[in-house]
């Protein structure tokens, strides 16, 4: 009461919608309403906004000033709310998520990590999505069979390991981890973490909802403190309204255009303004989902009515009351703070289409067609691809399906080869009861598996040779080198589903629906209208078929049995200890030139299927990193018999002589997907440190939990100082501390050196996993109280 006297007073005499809203916040909620509402259908955990509310107003006293949404939610999950350091851009912040997703790539290598802690079961809600191991080949339903029956020991060791550690089980078909969390496990105000990059796609419910490696899942299962560097804050303002054929997806394809890959490393992009009312939630997720392109923590729209509707729609109609009575633990404060403002006005927003190559080279489709021609990208596009995580909502599929149906009034179709991927079985189910699936096959659709698919490399296409140049335009969220096909020269480009498909009825890259008419079968010209579709199913959802499998109260009983001689899975050996010796005369297994992703790292694709089996992975190694030596792919010198060779045998040859190794890298390095194999499958082959201009966030963290020493240049300069057949020193290491530069030596093929400073980001905590090997490592000493 007294805090509900202290806010009126500080409104003095504003609007009657003020005095409702402290009226909802100070009497409509009781504890026992809030406790009566679950944190999903599948969960007993209640909503935890009492907690999370009591938590905001510790920090809000000691901040004593008014904060952004970002703010509310991290800081509100502090393990520690009283005593927590707290400075943006500074400070490490010990949180307490509300549930981990994991998705069947990266679940292998997290489930495989939590065995190796011996601890009986998870420790907060987790679960486990099949979507990865899909291969887009034929269509959805003999697609998902195949895959089915190539994966079973993969499905059936999830499965297993889900039942006996107290983890759901999405299996195979039921979606994409994204979207299925949208649907069922999202709420506003959650704190998740996500074993994928664009576990972000939460933050179109108002939650937190952070990509993080394998062993970063196992922390929070495990019941430790979650550990991550206070972020900044980004504000976008957005102003005016989405109309015309502009969608959800220009906003962050604009954005990305303004931050780049890396103008978000460190932050948290916060959406707010008039603007943000004027989008669906699933518009807003798909803002997020894709924020991961600019190496944003995590992205977040405030609660509103948008998102009150879809929660409703979903069947969440408590989280929805729940969530009303605390819009001011969902929304942020009249004067918050941000570290940077962009304004965009939707109103004058133009359609937009990223790339080809990178997520950030935003073309407005006012000029993509002068664009492409002045860089000799081929104007012909050879496939058109809709759905994935980022765009695959009931709204987005209806939308598509009103441009063809006025294309196929006029009698046109098509011209390439069209996919469609669901993002979901209940999507799938019902865009199929609505007939939208139908009107999208009449196009010329083929409706693929409820999965990943050519999104992340799982297609098998056949149209074109490797090596041959092409263009490709996809809703798809990224679009490096060789991505979808494993094909270095097609030119993929990312835009909205709407676009896709106007572009796939055109044909070519210099096609504006805006502006331009295209030919229908009578030889008249027509002009298209704008897109347009219900934001949420008027019948409702259909739930389609039931793929979840929940795991039993007690799961001690069951097995979970890896073969010694299976190619697919392998238990895992711990990784050696710090001898406590400073690392000498480091041998360079490749210096990278330009960008390199964990793409280039540990490439997706036909190896995802060895994503249980580290050594088996291992053989990917920066086999499509451009060696500064030669410039070329997966092919270094041995420095010590001068042969060339492939990067991973090379690496391999050195681990058997008993040669530690370094890698020298660029900007930006590690950005893209939170897989952490890109970390461990450097150590797991002798790496001990790499040595870059600038580090991606989740890759960085995934490098000091597998032990391996993340280095940056004080001076990036000093990059081209360093030689393909130098030898590097990394000394002083006995005193290595937080802030404390390491001093590193570089002794030339000529016998002279030549001495730099070299800076890391490590915390006590995480110079402790170095010293122990690996942050697992040092759990298991924790655990015997060493």
């Amino acid at each position: 009461m007294a805090h509900c006297m202290r806010v009126l007073h500080g409104q003095g005499g504003r609007t009657r919608a003020v005095l409702l809203e402290i009226q909802q916040r100070c009497f409509s909620v009781s504890p026992l309403t809030a406790a009566a509402a679950q944190m999903s259908r599948f969960d007993k955990a209640p909503l935890p906004y009492e907690k999370l509310s009591q938590n905001l107003e510790i920090v809000k006293k000691r901040l004593g000033r008014d904060m952004t949404l970002s703010e509310k939610v991290l800081y509100s999950h502090l393990d520690d709310p009283k005593g927590q350091e707290i400075e943006r851009g500074t400070s490490y912040l010990r949180l307490r998520p509300d549930r981990v997703a994991m998705q069947d790539a990266t679940a292998q290598m997290a489930m495989l990590q939590f065995i190796s802690s011996g601890l009986p079961r998870v420790a907060v809600p987790s679960t486990i999505h099949c979507d990865h191991l899909i291969e887009a080949q034929i269509g959805g339903d003999k697609d998902l069979a195949r895959a089915k029956d190539i994966n079973k020991e993969v499905y059936k060791f999830l499965e297993t390991a889900g039942a006996k550690y107290g983890v759901g089980f999405w299996k195979p078909g039921s979606g994409i981890i994204h979207q299925i969390i949208l649907e069922n496990y999202a709420f506003p105000g959650l704190l998740m973490i996500g074993t994928d990059s664009h576990t972000p796609n939460g933050g179109g419910l108002g939650g937190l909802c952070i990509g993080v490696g394998g062993a970063d899942a196992v922390d929070v299962m495990a019941d430790i403190p979650w550990e991550l560097k206070c972020p900044k804050v980004i504000g976008v303002k957005l102003t005016g309204q989405l109309k015309g054929w502009t969608s959800p997806k220009d906003v962050i394809l604009k954005v990305a255009g303004i931050l780049t890959v890396k103008g978000g490393t460190g932050a948290i992009v916060e959406y707010h303004g008039p603007g943000v009312d004027s989008i669906s939630c699933t518009g807003m997720a798909t803002i997020c989902n894709m924020g991961a392109e600019i190496g944003a923590t995590t992205s977040v729209f405030p609660y509103n009515s948008r998102m009150e509707a879809y929660l409703k729609s979903t069947g969440r109609e408590n989280v929805a009351s729940s969530a009303n009575g605390y819009k001011h633990l969902l929304t942020p404060d009249p004067k918050a703070p941000y570290d940077e403002l962009i304004e965009i006005d939707l109103s004058t927003l133009e359609p937009h289409v990223n790339g080809p190559f990178t997520p950030d080279l935003a073309n407005p489709i006012s000029k993509l067609g002068e664009e492409a021609k002045k860089a000799g990208w081929p104007l012909d596009i050879r496939v058109g691809l809709i759905g994935s995580c980022t765009n695959s909502s009931y709204e987005d599929m209806g939308r598509c399906a009103s441009i063809v149906k006025e294309a196929l009034q006029h009698g046109v179709k098509s011209k390439i080869p069209f996919n469609v991927t669901p993002g979901s079985e209940q999507v799938r189910a019902t865009i199929e009861r609505d007939g939208i699936a139908q009107t999208l096959r009449d196009f010329g659709g083929t409706v693929l598996a409820n999965a990943c698919g050519p999104c992340i490399g799982q297609w098998d296409r056949k149209d074109v040779k490797k090596g041959e140049k092409n263009t490709i335009v996809t809703s798809y969220n990224r679009n490096f080198t060789g991505r979808n096909d494993a094909n270095p020269a097609t030119h993929c480009f990312v835009t909205s589903p709407e676009l896709v498909t106007a572009l796939s009825l055109a044909g070519r890259l210099d096609f504006n629906p805006v502006t331009d008419e295209l030919t229908g079968s009578d030889g008249k010209k027509f002009k298209l209208s704008d897109p347009f579709a219900d934001e949420l199913p008027a019948k409702g959802f259909d739930p389609g078929q039931d793929t979840y499998e929940h795991p039993p109260a007690d799961g001690s009983k069951v097995t979970v049995d890896v073969s010694p001689t299976s190619d697919r899975l392998q238990l895992l050996a711990p990784f050696d200890k710090w001898n406590g010796k400073d690392l000498t005369d480091l041998t360079i297994l490749i210096k990278v030139k330009g960008k390199c992703t964990t793409d280039h790292i540990s490439a997706a694709g036909p190896w995802l299927k060895y994503r249980g089996h580290l050594d088996n992975i291992s053989n990917n190694m920066f086999i499509t990193a451009t060696n500064a030596e030669n410039g070329e792919l997966n092919k270094v010198r041995n420095q010590l018999t001068g042969e060339w060779g492939p990067v991973p045998a090379t690496a391999r040859a050195y681990k058997a002589a008993g040669t530690p190794w370094v890698v020298i890298g660029d900007e930006n390095y590690g950005e893209g997907s939170s897989r952490e194999h890109a970390a461990l499958e450097p150590r797991h082959l002798g790496g001990r440190a790499i040595i870059v201009k600038s580090f991606a966030r989740i890759h960085e963290t995934n490098l000091k939990k597998q032990g391996l020493l993340p280095l940056t240049f004080a001076n990036p300069a000093d990059y081209d100082k360093i030689q393909p057949t130098d030898k590097i020193s990394l000394l002083g290491l006995n005193s290595l501390a937080p802030g404390k530069q390491v001093d590193c030596e570089i002794k030339h093929k000529d016998g002279n050196t030549e001495r730099i400073k070299l800076n890391h980001s490590l915390n006590e905590q995480q110079i402790s996993w170095f010293k122990a090997g690996s942050a697992l490592n040092r759990m298991k000493e924790i655990a015997a109280g060493k």
